[in-house]
């Protein structure tokens, strides 16, 4: 939910990979974008760049980074996650519930109203035969 709205905040198409843990969407054929609620160490921005390689280019969203290593790489570009955007996620849920402020209320229509048959008792009235007897008994 997260990297689809960080997706949509940038301009990139939501597009994640399953062979790359790092390509989320991407914005043309050699441009990315990376999301994460972790803070990046220097370490972490190196391997990523990496990674990556000179030809294409990635986005990091992320909470929080180490500024100095950041802007020794080229084909990484950094921005952090807006409180607006991780305030409107739901953390630490796993009931995938919504909050719903108003639900539109349900109409009842008078077409489907049934009348209830009146109960009847085990007796068998004695002007109504059994269908199921032989003529000979009736």
């Amino acid at each position: 939910m997260l990297a689809e709205a960080m997706c949509k905040h940038f301009n990139y198409t939501y597009a994640p990979s399953a062979e790359q843990f790092w390509m989320h969407g991407h914005s043309s054929e050699t441009s990315y974008i990376y999301v994460t609620t972790n803070s990046l160490t220097g370490e972490q921005l190196r391997a990523l760049s990496d990674e990556v390689g000179e030809h294409r280019s990635l986005l990091i969203c992320c909470k929080a980074f180490e500024e100095p290593s950041a802007r020794a790489l080229g084909n990484l570009t950094i921005r952090k996650i807006p409180g607006a955007v991780l305030d409107r996620c739901e953390w630490g849920k796993d009931d995938y519930s919504l909050k719903i402020e108003s639900l539109p209320m349900m109409q009842e229509d008078d077409d489907d109203d049934v009348p209830f048959a009146p109960k009847r008792s085990g007796k068998q009235d004695a002007a109504t035969g059994d269908l199921f007897a032989d003529e000979a008994e009736a």
